[in-house]
């Protein structure tokens, strides 16, 4: 039984706290391991359901019977104890399970004494043993009706009275329960979304709810038990007696006055010794439906503060009890000594509220109040800093990020974090997973900086089928597009995964959408995620190698600022800052000669080549480039003086042509497996980096002097013969 086991678990940490004495361990050592035996307990449940077994089938000795009865009202007694003692009902959450345990030790006991008394009951009323013969001479009082009419009370207080509203109480709270829990539940997700709680209280909170539906519904259930114990004990009782008396006069040849006598007083005696038990888990039982859920005080303590906490009612009680004192004819002790108690009890009660009166006077007055967060001022507490990473989902989506519940998301998003900081060379901030009533339920969204820079619908019981390109056939499903790329896709039922792999689709989990969601925007704006504290950091980290190299350039030749301003400018085109030994190198010779950014980022870049080179081809010797033609260069030479660095001088149609057939020319690489580079010279190569890196994502731009030597160089397409030759006209 799991109270058993509770309760050998918590008598287990005082035997293990006197073993550590040595004068307690010696004691303990005669009989050998107290503690081993004592884990005996935990075999409780099992033993007893056998024992239950045993005796519906076995017979039982008296002796044995005796010792069974003892046991079952001890335990009965201590279950009672422990709910009046519980403060919470959810504290006792084993209770349902003890009750049908115990209610079917009680009917196995029945079953076993019955036996026993039809068998033996002609050889005196000992038969059935001692504690059966004991309690049917005290009821019965030496009167067959006597005790008769005192079992019959019995049985209808425990069954009329306690059990039944017991039953009411537990089916009432078991529905309003299970009725309040969607309240509850948008209660919680309000205090979590308004910050007063986090993931974890919210988390704690909604299995507490699902502990409390389930316990008020086993109590509903439970409560039966006890109900349909009774009426056993009624009908055993007659079955007892008239099947007795027939035995005995029939088959022992025994007068009908004996007869009666012995299986009369066996029958209340058994009957007795099983109801005790019976009304004192129905009482138990009815404690603990109606303690408070939120309670915070033993039952004694909640009943005697609010019983004794107004000395008026005591002194009116008092008065009316020695108004009826006096009457002639009325029991004057009785009344006049509850009269004189009650009034007692209201000066002690007034007494002690004079002197806590007193005592708080005399303190010194508290602290003024917090005020409410209507009526305080505004602080900078009230400003709330933006999370670098957000990730906010619909409610349907809770169980995705959710361990308990088996989600997958939150080891995607560690995976991702991990992946983009070894690809990019600085630590990834966190991401801060929430849920948003305002969003659809089946929505997410990805925020960088409280800026949403995507967001998307998906289908938390359905795979994503995605179309590479080329695929087979078609399979069933919702059509839709893959948030990350833009690609054609279905949302299809879990058991066409094979059916769709078959076909050529790409299939994967809510779960990876999201991830490579995810991992697709931290990609494209990781210049946003570093700052100076991640530069910080990453220095920190270099001048436990190469110390020298790290004093002697910050703050000496660029300040941690423009640092910063470098590597933000390193990381917007595609460029890792994994070897920061050669960035730094490369600043210690470049930086006192030049301060601007730009100047600096393309000799960073040139130091960079072979990485930049590996990034794109790997480790091909000939690097496949789209050049623009010697005519067009020109022109984007005047215009760039023209306009500045910023390229504003360029002619808005040869913009567009030029932009077209870049396109084109990207294009055609990807679809010949091969990447797409634009080669220029080095004073264009920024300017055309920013003209083509959100509307040709796919073109990488390099200078001259970032081809390493021992590369060569395939031009595969020439752009601007024709436009260029437009334009100098």
């Amino acid at each position: 039984m799991s109270f058993l086991s509770n309760l050998g678990s918590k008598l287990a940490v005082p035997f293990e706290r006197a073993q550590a004495n040595p004068r307690v361990a010696r004691g303990l050592a005669v009989s050998g391991s107290a503690l081993q035996k004592l884990r005996i307990i935990k075999l409780g449940t099992p033993l007893l359901v056998l024992a239950c077994l045993a005796m519906i089938t076995l017979p039982i000795p008296p002796f044995l019977l005796d010792i069974l009865f003892s046991f079952n009202i001890s335990l009965s007694m201590v279950v009672l104890l422990v709910a009046i003692y519980t403060k919470r009902p959810l504290d006792f959450g084993s209770f349902p399970t003890v009750l049908l345990l115990t209610t079917l030790l009680r009917l196995a006991l029945n079953v076993a004494s019955t036996r026993v008394i039809l068998l033996h009951g002609q050889e005196g009323t000992a038969a059935a043993g001692k504690v059966i013969e004991a309690f049917g001479y005290v009821v019965m009082g030496g009167s067959y009706t006597v005790g008769l009419i005192v079992f019959a009370i019995l049985v209808i207080i425990n069954f009329v009275v306690v059990t039944k509203g017991a039953g009411r109480i537990s089916e009432v709270t078991a529905r309003f329960t299970l009725d309040a829990m969607p309240g509850k539940q948008m209660a919680i997700d309000a205090d979590l979304n308004a910050g007063l709680i986090n993931q974890e209280q919210a988390r704690e909170r909604r299995e507490e709810i699902a502990r409390e539906a389930d316990f008020y519904g086993a109590m509903d259930g439970a409560s039966k038990f006890v109900k349909g114990d009774a009426i056993a004990g009624i009908l055993i009782l007659f079955i007892n007696v008239i099947g007795g008396i027939i035995i005995g006069t029939v088959f022992h040849d025994l007068s009908l006055g004996d007869s009666a006598q012995i299986y009369t007083l066996l029958s209340i005696g058994d009957g007795l010794v099983a109801q005790i038990p019976s009304l004192l888990l129905s009482v138990a039982a009815a404690i603990i439906v109606t303690r408070q859920t939120k309670s915070k005080k033993e039952m004694g303590q909640q009943v005697v503060y609010e019983l004794f906490n107004d000395a008026r009612t005591m002194f009116i009680v008092g008065a009316v009890l020695f108004v009826m004192g006096i009457v002639p004819g009325m029991p004057h002790v009785a009344f006049l000594t509850l009269a004189a108690i009650a009034v007692i009890i209201g000066l002690i009660i007034r007494h002690r509220k004079a002197v806590a009166a007193a005592a708080a006077a005399a303190a010194p007055p508290p602290a003024p109040a917090e005020p409410s967060p209507d009526q305080r001022e505004l602080s900078w507490e009230d400003v709330s800093e933006v999370d670098v990473i957000g990730l906010e989902v619909g409610y349907r989506l809770i169980p995705m990020v959710d361990k308990a519940q088996g989600g997958e998301l939150l080891n995607r998003v560690k995976g991702v974090r991990k992946k983009l900081s070894q690809d990019l060379g600085f630590l990834i901030p966190p991401v801060h997973i929430r849920d948003n009533l305002d969003l659809g339920p089946n929505s997410y969204r990805i925020t960088l900086m409280g800026v949403t820079f995507g967001e998307a619908d998906i289908q938390p019981d359905r795979d994503m089928a995605i179309n590479p390109g080329q695929v087979f056939g078609r399979v069933p499903g919702i059509a839709t597009k893959d948030p990350a790329f833009g690609l054609e896709a279905v949302w299809i039922s879990k058991q066409d995964n094979d059916r769709a792999l078959g076909l050529g689709y790409t299939v994967v989990d809510c779960s990876t959408v999201v991830a490579t969601h995810l991992s697709q925007i931290l990609a494209n704006n990781c210049a946003s995620l570093i700052g100076q504290e991640e530069v910080q950091n990453i220095l920190d980290i270099v001048a436990k190698t190469q110390p020298k190299l790290v004093n002697g350039l910050v703050p000496a030749i660029v300040n941690l600022g423009l640092l910063t301003k470098l590597l933000q400018n390193l990381l917007n085109e595609g460029v890792p800052v994994r070897d920061m030994r050669t960035i730094l190198e490369t600043l210690v010779e470049y930086g006192p000669k030049s301060q601007d950014p730009e100047v600096l980022t393309a000799a960073c870049r040139i130091g960079l080549r072979r990485l930049i080179i590996q990034d794109i081809v790997g480790g091909d010797l000939v690097i496949p480039v789209i050049t623009l033609s010697p005519d067009l260069e020109k022109v984007l030479h005047k215009s760039l003086e023209t306009g500045g660095a910023e390229g504003v001088g360029i002619e808005p149609g040869l913009a567009d042509r030029m932009q077209k057939s870049l396109y084109e020319a990207t294009a055609n690489q990807e679809m010949a497996g091969e990447p797409a580079i634009l080669l220029t010279s080095g004073i264009l190569r920024s300017t055309l980096s920013r003209f083509v890196k959100n509307t040709i994502p796919g073109l990488r731009v390099l200078s001259y002097q970032e081809i390493p030597d021992d590369k060569q160089i395939k031009i595969v397409s020439v752009v601007g013969n024709t436009a260029a030759q437009a334009q100098l006209r």
